[in-house]
């Protein structure tokens, strides 16, 4: 294993952990599914980002907005900010910032009274409730994406949210299948367990943590590296296994890790 300037090392998992039982390492094409779920995750948080940024420039009344949901369509991203109804039985959509001519620019169009959505903005918000109601973290503050999934269903990410410039976290977060009314938890998988800041510098050469939960990366480590600026590569020690998570998002398979590490 080279030499890396400023390797940032950091176990993220207690060892009392079982690691999964998998008779050999993630194939190419499970590997591409975890680097296409996480630039999803990665584009969905940026969009958040600038239209969030583009509505408060409107000056939501008070209480119009409690949640924000993105998804992306066939001219860019959407985001709704509003919120569920009394009832419960709608989404009330009071402002939507729809992405322009590149990823930062976002139009915002108000809607008064409220437009109501029964569809995905919908199933994505009780989908997100089902999910908070469940997950268990530290006491800081967190973000939370919705993907589309296989059969309608739907994915719930709950992340750690960057509260230090230049800071970085990883870990202490969990995906949720959600079924595609968003009223039940499908799967639960928890990707990471303490949460670790990672401090950018500009002689940072690489990022590095050990992990013992499953003996292949997580979408949330493809997060983590297109989020992170500047941009620098990721490795990924499992118990059995090293994988390199390079900056455009693509996972490398890099061998076992008794033979990388020396681990016994």
């Amino acid at each position: 294993m080279p030499k890396l300037a400023s390797l940032t090392l950091a176990v993220l998992l207690s060892a009392s952990v079982a690691s999964a039982q998998r008779t050999g390492p993630a194939s190419k094409a499970e590997l591409a599914e975890i680097t296409e779920r996480g630039r999803q995750l990665a584009a969905y948080d940026a969009a958040a980002w600038h239209a969030t940024d583009a509505v408060l420039a409107m000056k939501p009344s008070e209480g119009s907005v409690a949640r924000y949901i993105a998804k992306k369509t066939d001219g860019g991203w959407a985001v709704a900010f509003g919120r569920l109804n009394e009832r419960r039985d709608k989404f009330l959509t009071a402002y939507e910032a729809t992405q322009g001519a590149n990823p930062q620019e976002f139009a915002v169009k108000t809607y008064d009274p409220p437009k109501e959505d029964g569809g995905f903005y919908f199933s994505a918000a009780v989908a997100i409730e089902t999910a908070l109601a469940d997950f268990r973290g530290e006491n800081r503050p967190y973000n939370v994406a919705v993907l589309p999934a296989k059969s309608n269903q739907i994915y719930v990410y709950v992340v750690p949210a960057q509260t230090k410039q230049n800071v970085y976290p990883l870990g202490g977060d969990t995906r949720y299948l959600i079924s595609a009314d968003g009223s039940k938890i499908v799967e639960r998988r928890q990707l990471h367990k303490a949460v670790i800041e990672f401090e950018s510098s500009s002689n940072t050469a690489a990022g590095f943590h050990v992990a013992v939960l499953d003996d292949v990366p997580e979408d949330t480590d493809v997060f983590h590296v297109l989020s992170r600026k500047p941009s620098v590569p990721h490795l990924i020690a499992t118990k059995k296994y090293v994988y390199k998570v390079e900056v455009d998002g693509t996972i490398n398979y890099l061998g076992e890790a008794e033979k990388i590490l020396g681990n016994k």
